[in-house]
Formats: structure tokens, sequence, C-alpha cells
């Protein structure tokens, strides 16, 4: 069963690009982070201007999996890349070539932008991803490197 297509999300899309990530987050056991909502999304995904792209991924006009990316810059090789946010694939949908499939299409956007790489972070504890990311996709872990993070909303600068 690999019936499924890839697309560019458009603002009538939001709800479902918020489901899903109300989905990634429950898995993640972060859903009580969540404060965006599908009117961000909708807007997001509305302004013309905007850097934030979703491709979905539908089976049957359902939405089973998504992929939200965004351009970044490599000071090293002195040329942009895209940065790979958030991917999930709905837990029933896997193991049918979703994740690969949206993989397979941001390598192409990658490509066709001329990128010089694709990023994206995970879980220590996602071994199922890793395995993916590492074996099939061949992509170089960076065990060495730390995400640090500041989350502005509701912060004080002092």
């Amino acid at each position: 069963m690999s019936d499924f297509s890839i697309r560019f999300a458009t603002p009538d899309d939001a709800e479902s690009v918020f489901r899903l990530v109300q989905q990634l987050a429950e898995y993640e056991k972060l859903a009580h982070e969540v404060i965006s909502s599908p009117e961000v999304f909708r807007s997001v995904l509305a302004q013309p201007e905007s850097t934030v792209e979703v491709l979905l991924a539908e089976l049957s006009g359902r939405a089973v999996g998504f992929a939200l990316f965004f351009e970044n810059f490599s000071t090293f090789l002195g040329q942009p890349g895209l940065y790979l946010e958030d991917l999930f694939v709905l837990p029933e949908m896997r193991r049918i070539g979703v994740a690969t499939a949206l993989f397979e299409r941001l390598f192409q956007i990658a490509r066709d932008r001329d990128y010089g790489r694709i990023e994206w972070a995970v879980w220590d504890w996602n071994t199922p991803a890793i395995e993916f990311y590492t074996k099939k996709l061949k992509a170089r872990l960076l065990t060495e490197w730390r995400v640090c993070r500041i989350t502005l909303k509701g912060r004080l600068m002092e």
C-alpha cells in the first residue's frame, strides 16, 4: 500500500497540519508545550514572503504525514541549506514509504535550490528514527554537537 502523494501545503491545509503537529507532540510527550494553532499555520502558509514551507503526505485525501522546513545558511559552505524542523508520519502509516518519500522530495527541493546541505535534529531516545536516518538515508549523526535553545515567548531580557 503506497498510494500516497506528497505536495506543498496551502493555507487551506492548516487544520490538517496542526492536527499532525499535535500528534507529533503527543508522540514526543510534549503536548503541553504546543501553543500554536491552525490559525498560525494558516497565516504562515498564506504569507508570500514566509520562509516556512510544509510538505504534506496524503493517502486517499487524508493527511498522514508532514515535513516542515525552512532555509538556513552555512557559513562554512558559503551557501544556503534546508533545515527540517519536523517530520512526522502517523504511526499506522509507517513502514510503507511515506517518510522516505518526504525525504526524497526534500532532497529534490534542496538540489533544485542549490542548497549545500539538509540538517535536522532527532531525540536521542528515538531509536527507530535514528536507525532510519543513519541506515536508510546514510545521514551522519553529529553526536559531538548539542542543541542550545532560548524560548523568547514570555521571557524578559535582563
